[in-house]
């Protein structure tokens, strides 16, 4: 491992977390559509990039650039959520509570909580990448397989029976089943998803319905955001972000379990009495999960995610085994991304932070209804649309009634359920 890969290492990692920070600002671009672009170019990437480096550095080297790419996007996907009404799979939950502090003029509040929580969840998922990686290839990895789909059915059941009472359990139970047949529905292929530019995944138009656009209607009814301040510390501290790193362990782990599924477990089983502390545990969820999808693919061979499923097509085994070079040096790469990605999301959160004050909210609220509507029919045409109609009507249901929108995340947990049992 000499000087020279070292440095490559870097510069790799700082251009992937440009590109991570482009993908987390620009909702409907996913980080794992960057990878899939940069498999298919790979034979143009390779020969470009063994002008400057050693043909059989190349492969981590690509693979160094898209995952810095992706846990940069785990860090700035926030900022759409907060101040778009956009948000991303990872974000969904954060919806609210980021916009309840936008509203409170504490807006870069909710930046710094997810900065802090996604830096302490990227640190503590590195330092335990190694620990986790050892146990993983003694045996526990067989048993987690396993004992998949039970795990996802029990964090379907604290979700579902957390809520107070009968009454609220039955509703609650109705939205999440309501949700996951939506899910279903958009992960069957039956539902055309073919825009105007490309052809995208009806996961934007879903998530965006069921949690990005009633608080986007609620805000066209209010007469002006006020002044946001920024007091120019952490909110949080590191305690939201550590109880995240357990549940992001479990939700990098296994399938089904995303960011925002463990975030909803971990929301039903222990209230955040402060919506920074909800946010900033949610945040390191997100970033834990991108980090530990390297472990789950260097035991496993397969990959959770879209960018670490393009990782194995680029390294191929080298990841293999236990500590190996490759893994070594990409864990190296994201102790990079982490510390770009918390910096840029500081930044950006004080540009828009900035702005938003200016802007009628009536206005801002269309405006990023327009570029949501816009971003949908153009990746994911009428069907994207449809799908985005129905889960708005759904996901306007619980905020009318007062209710947690928890249950919500049904789109996500009941089609792995089904696919586990049918």
């Amino acid at each position: 491992m000499g000087t020279e890969v070292l440095l490559l290492i870097l510069a790799t990692s700082i251009v992937g977390a440009t590109l991570g920070a482009f993908t987390g600002l620009i909702p409907g671009i996913h980080v794992n559509t960057l990878a899939a672009v940069m498999l298919a170019s790979y034979t143009s990437l390779f020969a470009a990039i063994s002008k400057f480096a050693e043909p059989d550095t190349v492969p981590v080297l690509v693979a160094s650039c898209i995952l810095s790419a992706s846990v940069v996007h785990s860090f700035m996907d926030f900022i759409p959520s907060v101040f778009i009404g956009a948000p991303d799979a990872d974000e969904a939950l954060t919806m609210l509570p980021g916009h309840r502090l936008l509203m409170d003029g504490r807006g870069m509040a909710a930046v710094r909580a997810a900065a802090a929580g996604s830096a302490v969840g990227a640190l503590s998922a590195i330092a335990i990448s190694i620990p986790i990686q050892f146990v993983m290839l003694n045996g526990a990895a067989e048993l987690m397989e396993k004992i998949t789909v039970y795990v996802v059915i029990f964090v379907a059941a604290v979700i579902i029976f957390s809520a107070q009472g009968a009454k609220d359990r039955i509703f609650a139970f109705s939205l999440f089943m309501i949700s996951g047949l939506l899910g279903v529905a958009c992960g069957t292929g039956l539902i055309p998803s073919e825009g105007l530019l490309s052809n995208g995944t009806l996961l934007f138009p879903l998530l965006s319905g069921l949690f990005g656009i009633p608080p986007l209607l609620i805000s066209a009814n209010n007469s002006g955001l006020p002044e946001q301040t920024d007091f120019g510390v952490d909110p949080v501290g590191p305690v939201p972000g550590l109880k995240g790193v357990i549940t992001g362990a479990i939700a990098g782990w296994f399938p089904g379990i995303t960011a925002t599924a463990g975030a909803a477990l971990s929301a039903s089983i222990q209230k955040e009495k402060r919506p920074e502390e909800f946010i900033s545990l949610v945040a390191s969820i997100g970033t834990v999960t991108s980090v530990l999808s390297l472990v789950t693919l260097s035991v496993t061979g397969s990959g959770r995610s879209g960018t670490s499923a393009v990782i194995k097509e680029i390294i191929g085994n080298e990841l293999k085994g236990f500590c190996s070079e490759s893994f070594v040096l990409l864990l190296l790469t994201m102790c990079v991304a982490a510390a770009i990605g918390y910096v840029m999301m500081i930044s950006a959160g004080r540009v828009m932070s900035g702005v938003a004050d200016r802007i009628n909210p009536k206005f801002m609220a269309i405006g990023a209804l327009i570029v949501v509507v816009s971003l949908v029919v153009l990746m994911t045409g009428v069907g994207g649309f449809a799908v985005l109609t129905a889960a708005a009507l759904i996901g306007i249901v619980p905020q009318q009634a007062d209710l947690s929108r928890i249950p919500l995340t049904g789109c996500l947990l009941l089609p792995v359920i089904l696919n586990s049992l049918v």
